[in-house]
């Protein structure tokens, strides 16, 4: 089940919604429900798939027991840690990456030299083998307390708004919200406000620029199907891409912060306006945030972390977190450049201290972007040769033409959603508030913008159902995590 079908906004999410608060007398029944609701959410598509779920948040609620019972053999809690990290990373070696790694040897060695073990991967299992992976590792370091509670555990693993597409988030920061949280209007409210952002943002601009997208990156899947795409054609496919997966990714995260917030949850921010960076190393800070603080959590401190006197070392730990990085967004050597490429970037960003060049702001914007939408092109190619088909197609050397009709039919058929995208990318509302609040009648503006928020907002989530009611194009994109 996905956030953006009617399914879940009609007959799931009211029906969960209204018996949530129907058990509002009782803190633990709420959570009963949750987390009954949660592993139908999951069990939704593929029923198998939740008893692997239910392994690890009963073996990680275990591991965390352990801890608690010996708080001062060190041995005995590194050996815990230990099979922890043994036992989730072998759930995703398994379910994940097992079938990239006979690939690899199998074309190493040019022949069937290893069967194909043709495992499916579970949705999501990314995301709560690291949620449950990181509970184990902070109880180890005493940075929260190990819970007796399996429900509570079971409920943090599992908890439906963020369990296929993240945020990832850490028990500490809701440990104390699942046995006490307050609910009141206005946090309900505002929920189901930034709820309905994120599901206008996947339906009106995602899924439209998807369209455009596909088409582009169908024409250099490589065979026999394979034609010079036109320069700008290619162009066109890149940057909406880049924009599709920005608003795909984003507006999941806003939907699951707006869901915990319908029922007294509050999530860390996901992303936080990217396009707006001087630099990829402040763009990675602002992209998938949760992502890139577990990383510097759990893996970049613990290797020694970075600084200018052991550049060397630096170096090597950004290597591996990037590596890593890549590894985690998918089982495919595509991912793996596209980590790698990132980690090249940034290392020549801290050497040549790039980053903090002072002025040409709009050229180190235009750098961003353009680093970026490369980046997004090598992660949307599904192999080597499709990327190098398409960057040759980028840069017109594979003897394709630079003008193609298409791309005027597109920009009529998509280029509101296209402009709706390169606004929204920015902070403008942000910036008008801060100009604004020493006007006179500041307050009246405000209300009379807040109120415009509401009418605007209820038009576009109103033709947001409309399309899904109508069967439109809502590609799901998180197969690989």
């Amino acid at each position: 089940m996905v956030f953006s079908s009617i399914v879940f906004l009609l007959y799931f999410l009211p029906l969960v919604f209204l018996v949530y608060y129907a058990f509002s007398f009782s803190r633990r029944l709420q959570n009963i429900w949750l987390l009954a609701a949660s592993l139908i959410f999951y069990a939704w598509g593929e029923p198998i798939y939740v008893l692997i779920m239910l392994a690890s948040i009963f073996m990680n609620w275990i591991f965390g027991l352990l801890l608690l019972r010996f708080p001062r053999e060190e041995r005995v809690r590194k050996l815990i840690l230990f099979s922890s990290c043994v036992f989730n990373l072998g759930l995703l070696g398994v379910f994940k990456y097992l079938g990239f790694i006979v690939e690899t040897v199998n074309g190493i060695m040019e022949r069937a030299f290893l069967p194909y073990p043709g495992i499916s991967l579970p949705i999501g299992i990314s995301f709560f083998t690291f949620q449950a992976l990181s509970y184990v590792i902070d109880v180890y370091e005493e940075k929260t307390e190990a819970q007796r509670n399996l429900l509570d555990i079971a409920l943090y693993i599992s908890f439906f708004p963020q369990l296929i597409a993240g945020p990832i988030v850490r028990y500490s920061t809701i440990a104390e919200q699942i046995r006490n949280r307050r609910s009141d209007w206005d946090g309900i409210a505002g929920g189901i406000c930034r709820f309905a952002e994120g599901l206008c943002k996947k339906v009106l601009i995602a899924n439209n620029l998807a369209v455009v997208a596909d088409t582009v990156f169908n024409l250099t899947k490589g065979g026999d199907s394979t034609i010079p795409v036109p320069v700008l054609l290619a162009w066109l496919g890149a940057i909406c891409y880049m924009f599709q997966l920005y608003y795909d990714f984003s507006a999941y995260s806003d939907m699951a912060i707006g869901l915990g917030r319908m029922f007294g949850f509050q999530f860390q921010e996901n992303f936080r306006y990217p396009f707006v960076s001087r630099s990829v190393r402040e763009f990675m800070t602002r992209w998938h945030i949760s992502l890139a603080t577990w990383f510097s959590q759990y893996v970049y401190k613990p290797l020694g972390g970075g600084s200018t006197e052991k550049m060397d070392k630096m170096i090597r730990n950004l290597f591996i977190v990037w590596l890593l990085t890549g590894l985690w967004h998918g089982a495919a050597w595509t991912y793996v450049w596209w980590g790698l490429y990132f980690f090249l970037l940034i290392v020549l960003e801290i050497v040549f201290r790039l980053d903090r060049v002072e002025g040409h702001e709009a050229l180190r914007h235009a750098y961003v972007i353009v680093a970026s939408i490369f980046a997004m092109v090598i992660f949307r190619c599904e192999s080597g040769e499709q990327m190098s088909l398409f960057f040759s197609d980028l840069f017109g050397l594979g003897g394709n033409r630079f003008y193609s009709p298409y791309v005027p039919m597109l920009l009529k058929e998509y280029g509101l959603p296209l402009l709706g995208a390169v606004l929204l990318a920015f902070p403008i509302r942000d910036y008008i508030l801060e100009k604004t609040e020493d006007l006179p009648g500041h307050e009246i503006l405000f209300r009379g913008g807040a109120a415009l928020y509401v009418l605007s907002l209820s038009a576009f989530l109103f033709f947001s159902l409309l399309v899904l009611a109508k069967g439109g194009y809502n590609p799901f994109i998180y197969f690989n995590f």
